[in-house]
């Protein structure tokens, strides 16, 4: 049976991924950061900014990595576009665009709706905020123009197009892990529709022949004590055997052996009175012994409860298993459920169970694919 991943596990997947998040881009901002901070800085005063700027972008990639960056978003797009418009209009810092070009697109990508006008918001700013440079600016207005407008606005685009893309890899990942998810629920949900299909097999099987066995021990019991005494016996072992199976069934131990059924079910078919030919005209491998065997047991029920037969004719291939039954009443075959889980059952292996009607006869034939054989 395929169980659900524990949330526990889920979780501790979650935070190695959040702690390597929070290592590889630490890893690059401070550095890099840190260095701009000490080459850009004139005064003291400037490098304050700019390291506040610099603990702004620190602090985004740690909420960033928890998935908790949208409860600070404000304050931290405020902080870092206040330092970048000081840079751009105070001091002169080519480099104060560093936090916002770090912060703005943690948080853009992550925005439940209109991500798109928000980036094209951001980039606008940066943009905007380098060019008011234009308005104090004494030097060169190309280089001013390179250093304040082309410069920040390109690494924020770049940033934003790997950030959206990183997070399209990310949802992509989140859907496959549901995907996971509901195979398994599904998966599990297939296991217990089997699990309940074995177990009416089982007990509906057996809980038929009980009846018929001692409707039979009932007529004997005053005629022929020494048969009816050999028919309750008999209804001990098959309910103990039953007792078995079910116990097999629960810890998935529980294996068809299809000869035990051919002989289950002529015993079975003459106990009621019908007259049962078998022909085998090849061996039947193990697994496939399995499958037919299955459809062997819901057939003889099906016949026995269903069915006024007089005569079964069992024919037996190396891949298939043909039963036919001279008990049909009514012009249309019956709908039988038992026989339609099985179909359902060896479609799963590539099989097929065909049940039809004609002539008074009942034939319910079956086929396993060649690799099920082997």
């Amino acid at each position: 049976m395929i169980t659900p991943v524990p949330p526990s596990y889920a979780d501790s997947a979650r935070g190695r991924m959040s702690r390597l998040n929070i290592t590889t881009q630490l890893a690059v901002i401070i550095p890099v950061g840190t260095l701009l901070v000490v080459l850009d800085s004139q005064v003291w005063w400037e490098a304050l900014v700019l390291t506040l700027g610099l603990l702004t972008s620190i602090l985004a990639v740690v909420l960033w990595a928890r998935d908790d960056i949208q409860r600070f978003a404000l304050p931290l797009l405020g902080t870092s576009t206040a330092v970048w418009t000081f840079g751009a209009l105070v001091s002169g810092s080519t480099t104060a665009f560093y936090s916002i070009t770090v912060v703005g697109p943690l948080i853009v990508p992550q925005l439940r709706r209109h991500r798109i006008p928000a980036a094209v918001g951001v980039v606008l700013f940066v943009a905007a905020a380098g060019a008011s440079r234009l308005l104090v600016s004494q030097g060169s207005a190309t280089s001013t123009a390179f250093h304040f407008v082309l410069v920040p606005t390109a690494v924020m685009v770049v940033t934003l197009g790997f950030m959206f893309a990183n997070d399209a890899f990310y949802r992509v990942l989140e859907e496959l892990d549901e995907a996971r998810e509901h195979e398994a629920e599904l998966a599990v949900a297939r296991e217990r529709i089997r699990f309940a299909s074995e177990l009416h097999d089982i007990q509906g099987h057996t809980l038929h022949v009980v009846k018929l066995k001692t409707a039979l021990a009932e007529k004997l019991v005053r005629r022929d004590a020494g048969r009816a005494e050999e028919e309750l016996r008999e209804i001990h072992a098959l309910v103990g055997d039953t007792i078995r199976q079910t116990k097999e069934l629960a810890y998935a131990q529980r294996r068809l052996n299809l000869a035990g059924e051919l002989e289950n079910a002529k015993n079975l078919f003459e106990a009621a009175g019908i007259r049962v030919r078998i022909v085998r005209t090849a061996p039947t491998g193990e697994r496939a012994g399995e499958l037919l065997g299955q459809v062997l047991r819901e057939t003889t029920t099906n016949i026995l409860r269903h069915a006024q037969a007089g005569q079964v004719r069992i024919t037996l291939s190396e891949s298939g298993i043909t039963i036919v039954n001279d008990g049909a009443s009514g012009d249309d075959p019956p709908e039988l459920r038992g026989l339609s889980t099985l179909r359902d059952r060896l479609a799963g292996f590539g099989g097929e169970l065909t049940a039809t009607q004609a002539d008074g006869e009942f034939t319910t034939a079956a086929v396993v694919p060649s690799e099920v054989t082997r």
